[in-house]
């Protein structure tokens, strides 16, 4: 039951902070942020997004950036939720590798 919950909270976090990401990298042209995933704690505090930036070359000046103005990020992901929760989670954000690492198994499979 409460694995539920989890899922529906981490589906709506995830829609919404792609929507405040795609918002803010409009001006950074030739940059796009994706949320791949979003895990959500059993109690609801903490949710640890993972985000895949393209071009990959800049990925982690991005998300030291993105963690640099979280408190911002929450505070723009709290007023749209504000009536789904009751308490805004913790946000903590991490590089998603994985396309990266498909990409190299690929190319060494066609070797």
């Amino acid at each position: 039951m409460q694995e539920t919950r989890q899922n529906k909270i981490a589906r709506l976090l995830q829609k919404e902070l792609s929507m405040i990401f795609q918002e803010q990298t409009r001006s950074l042209h030739g940059v796009m942020v994706s949320v791949t995933r979003v895990r959500i704690s059993p109690d609801l505090s903490v949710c640890t997004a993972y985000l895949s930036v393209f071009p990959s070359e800049k990925s982690e000046e991005i998300v030291q950036n993105i963690t640099k103005n979280e408190k911002q990020i929450r505070y723009e992901l709290g007023t749209r939720i504000r009536y789904q929760l009751r308490i805004v989670p913790e946000l903590r954000f991490f590089v998603d590798d994985s396309l990266d690492y498909i990409d190299r198994i690929d190319e060494l499979l066609k070797k």
